[in-house]
C-alpha cells in the first residue's frame, strides 16, 4: 500500500490519509488498505491500537443524508472511503469533556476515479458519523468492532445546539442545499436525538474525553 499523505482536520482526531493509485493506458490498480503498512507508518501511529473487524459496503441515492450514528460497547472506529459517486462526510464529536464536544465539520468525499489517489477518513470512537450523498453512490468502511443494536444512538444531522463553527462554509452551504431540494432521511434518522437531549442522556457518560 502506498500512503501518500495523513492530515488532520479541523477536529484534530478526525484523519485523511491518502493512498496511491498505479494508473496506466489500461486503467489503474491500487491496495486500498494493507495492514502491514499502515501500522508500520509513524504518521499514522493512532491506527496500531485498533484492529477492523468487520467490512461494510453501503449504496446511497442521490439526496440520501444518513446518520449521525455512534456506539459506545463496544466502542467504535470507522474508517471510510468512496468507491464510487461523491458524498459530504460529516463528523460530530461528541466525547464528553472535549474541548470540541458539539463541533461538527463535513470532508468532501469524490470518488477520484481520476486522480492517481484515493482516500480514507478515520472517525474515532467518541464521533458520531453521517454521510450526505451528492450523486448515486458507493461506500466502503471498516469497522474496529462488531455492531451493537443495543448500544448504539443517533443525533439528528439537523438538530438545534450543532456547532457549525470548525466546518467549511462551502461544505455547509453544499449540505444545505441537500437539505432544500429534497432530501431523503429515513424516519429513524429523522427522529434522532438533538445534542442537547445526548447531553442529558445518561447513556452519554458512557462516552468520555
Amino acid at each position: 500500500m502506498k500512503i501518500l499523505e495523513v492530515k488532520s482536520l479541523s477536529l484534530s482526531d478526525v484523519k485523511v490519509f491518502r493512498y496511491g493509485k498505479f494508473s496506466d493506458s489500461r486503467g489503474y490498480f491500487t491496495e486500498t488498505f494493507r495492514k502491514s503498512d499502515v501500522f508500520k507508518n509513524s504518521e499514522l501511529s493512532f491506527l496500531r491500537d485498533f484492529d477492523f473487524v468487520q467490512i461494510n459496503e453501503s449504496f446511497g441515492n442521490k439526496g440520501v443524508i444518513k446518520g449521525l450514528h455512534f456506539q459506545w460497547e463496544p466502542a467504535l472506529g470507522k474508517l471510510v472511503r468512496v468507491v464510487s459517486g461523491h458524498m459530504l462526510d460529516l463528523a460530530l464529536d461528541i466525547r464528553k469533556n472535549s474541548p470540541t464536544y458539539g463541533k461538527i465539520i463535513i470532508y468532501d468525499m469524490p470518488d477520484n476515479a481520476g486522480e492517481n489517489y484515493g482516500e480514507w477518513i478515520w472517525l474515532p470512537p467518541g464521533f458520531a458519523h453521517g454521510c450526505c450523498f451528492l450523486t448515486d453512490t458507493i461506500m466502503e468502511y471498516f469497522f474496529t468492532a462488531n455492531w451493537n443494536p443495543d448500544t448504539e444512538a443517533g443525533i439528528a444531522p439537523v438538530s438545534d445546539g450543532l456547532d457549525w463553527s470548525l466546518c467549511e462554509p462551502d461544505l455547509k452551504t453544499k449540505f444545505n442545499s441537500v437539505l432544500q431540494t429534497g432530501s431523503i432521511v429515513s424516519e429513524r434518522d429523522n427522529k434522532g436525538l438533538s445534542l442537547k437531549d445526548w447531553t442529558l442522556d445518561l447513556r452519554s457518560k458512557n462516552i468520555i474525553y
